[in-house]
């Protein structure tokens, strides 16, 4: 922040710092109180804060990396608005991002880069997102996951009523109910931040709930150990893959087996087989194409794609009864993406229960069967995949019921 005169000497003159913010704010449409503390920001606001920072140092260009990325649909239609405004009074941006309809919508020109290098940039009026995709992967994408129809059957995850707290000391989860079934897929869509990790880890052992019970397959599996869950063929495809889904410096064998490492054939007295691991491994690393040196190769050398592969194909060589998939496309290129989502459609198709939590609105409608929307911990609602759309997931994501009006909650 830049140090303005002031009477009490060498100080910030915050009241010149607050005209100058109300002036930037009303020139771009930028909604901000500069009084506010920015922890009582939405993620969207405190991303208007960013972008007032550098108008107000004066920055001529702007790197804007995965801006979008926790955003609601009305909110990116907001930064856009903002980020055209910004163009035609003379900024430069480069907006970096995998969404690509964002990028046809909001580029003059684009560039593709491919393993560090650059393929080539085109003006975005000559291209598609079609285009973008094959140029990105080097081959032909698919963009329409087949969905197979799927017979439903019974309830395999059923939460009534769950609570629990978060690492803030404030209320994590506030009485989720729900129930997802063999041969479903449940998306939960919400901004970041709002109880999609707190739920993933009440149900996978890793945080205590407060209240409700969770069960699974109608057994009460309330904050059993993680080994107890997994136990009863529960997957768990996690957030944070390389803390909490692998061991970096074990080789890709060893994390292969971490949930199985203690059973036959893979030890037997407390011994491992390195045998059956090796051709455990080397069968895994083909069917799930993970692209390593070999089977040795320490898991920390892979890239963020074939890491995800690994973790999946640990997790669903299991032929686990339910799963659940907290941000599993996260940071992915498009290829990895299209191979991520084709293995959860091939596991619903197998009678999996399967509770998707993701950021990406794109994901969710393509994958799910039923959407439910998390909003502050609380469920806002659940609506079958014909029912959804990108405005009205937004606005619950918000968490504004749809017939409130227009007036986003702040």
């Amino acid at each position: 922040m830049d140090i303005l005169p002031s009477k009490r000497g060498p100080l910030t003159d915050l009241d010149a710092v607050s005209k100058r913010i109300l002036e930037l704010a009303g020139i771009y449409g930028l909604k901000i109180d500069p009084d506010a503390y920015i922890w009582q920001l939405s993620v969207g606001q405190q991303q208007r804060v960013e972008i007032i920072k550098a108008l107000y140092r004066g920055a001529a260009l702007l790197i804007l990396d995965e801006p979008t990325a926790v955003l609601t649909p009305q909110e990116v239609d907001e930064l856009f608005t903002i980020m055209n405004q910004m163009v035609k009074d003379g900024h430069a941006l480069i907006f970096i991002s995998h969404k690509l309809h964002e990028v046809v919508e909001i580029s003059d020109r684009v560039t593709v880069l491919r393993d560090g290098r650059k393929i080539g940039t085109r003006p975005t009026a000559k291209t598609t997102k079609r285009d973008l995709a094959n140029w990105m992967v080097g081959r032909e994408i698919i963009f329409t996951p087949d969905r197979k129809t799927v017979e439903r059957g019974q309830v395999r995850m059923q939460l009534n009523n769950v609570s629990c707290g978060s690492d803030r000391g404030t209320p994590g989860l506030r009485s989720v109910s729900f129930g997802v079934r063999s041969g479903e897929i449940l998306g939960i869509a919400g901004v970041s931040g709002n109880g999609q990790r707190e739920l993933a880890e009440v149900i996978t052992g890793l945080r205590k709930t407060t209240a409700g019970r969770i069960h699974l397959e109608a057994e009460d599996t309330t904050d059993l150990e993680a080994g107890a869950l997994t136990e009863r063929m529960l997957s768990y495809i996690p957030e944070e893959r390389m803390r909490d889904g692998m061991i970096r410096e074990f080789s890709v064998a060893e994390n292969l087996i971490l949930r199985e490492h203690h059973k036959t054939p893979f030890s037997r007295n407390g011994v491992l087989n390195l045998r059956e691991i090796s051709n455990y491994a080397g069968k895994l690393i083909t069917q799930f194409q993970v692209k390593t040196p070999s089977r040795d190769t320490p898991g920390k050398s892979l890239s963020g794609g074939n890491i995800q592969k690994m973790v999946l194909a640990r997790e669903l060589a299991r032929q686990p009864r339910a799963i659940v998939a907290a941000q599993p496309t996260r940071g992915l290129d498009i290829g990895a993406t299209e191979y991520v989502r084709g293995q959860l459609l091939e596991q619903r198709a197998a009678g999996a229960a399967i509770l998707l939590i993701s950021e990406d609105l794109d994901e969710i409608l393509a994958l799910s069967d039923r959407i439910a929307v998390l909003y502050e911990g609380q469920i806002m609602d659940i609506l079958p995949r014909t029912e959804a759309t990108p405005e009205r997931l937004g606005l619950l994501m918000a968490g504004v019921q749809p017939e409130e009006g227009s007036t986003l909650k702040q």
